[in-house]
């Protein structure tokens, strides 16, 4: 019998999706070298291998480019959260996983995330209202776990919304300076935060 290819639910085949994979990581490369605004399709078709009716076939405008970036990004952050919610944990445990899931994305997707971090109002109309949930989303997990700690007296009452912001800016930023065969793992940056942070919001007598 003649092989089934397995496709998803858009109808595109595992060979179509692996090399629309190949093309948002290498276009990542080359937007946070020289820019989203400075990146030329043209361009992106050389980083590529590929020709303009190729670029659209597999990601469309230079736009939904970079949509596809940020998506990147945010489905690696939200499996993450989710292997922070399976482990379970007390509310600290859970904030410390958080953020190694967290650093471990900045880690694995360094030229991802800088795209995601400084390009983001590039995106307009339904691609930024797309951007705003799915990070909202990540936010209300991770305020979750704040809440929590408040309720079991874990961490003393606070701004939980406010408490994400700083939680986020602290780790954000860490791609300029975690790099593989670098001075620190993800491990010792991810326990370093934790520290820090919980002990700032810890209930203490």
């Amino acid at each position: 019998m003649p092989q089934t290819r397995v496709k998803d639910k858009q109808g595109k085949s595992a060979k179509w999706q692996a090399r629309r994979h190949e093309i948002v990581d290498a276009s990542a490369k080359v937007f946070a070298e020289r820019g989203y605004h400075a990146t030329s399709t043209t361009e992106l078709c050389e980083a590529n291998g590929i020709g303009k009716g190729a670029l659209y076939y597999y990601i469309g405008s230079k736009e939904q480019l970079l949509a596809a970036i940020h998506d990147r990004v945010m489905d690696e952050v939200m499996l993450g959260a989710d292997r922070a919610d399976l482990a379970g944990g007390t509310p600290p445990e859970r904030l410390a996983m958080l953020g190694e899931e967290l650093l471990d994305v900045i880690f694995r997707f360094p030229d991802h995330v800088w795209v995601f971090l400084h390009d983001f109002p590039a995106l307009t109309g339904k691609n930024a209202e797309m951007f705003r949930q799915r990070r909202r989303a990540y936010e209300r997990r991770v305020e979750a776990v704040f809440q929590q700690g408040i309720e079991s007296g874990d961490f003393r009452p606070l701004d939980t919304r406010l408490a994400v912001s700083a939680w986020l800016g602290m780790h954000n930023y860490t791609y300029l300076s975690l790099r593989a065969g670098g001075r620190f793992s993800v491990k010792d940056v991810a326990k370093s935060f934790a520290d820090i942070f919980v002990w700032g919001i810890a209930t203490r007598a």
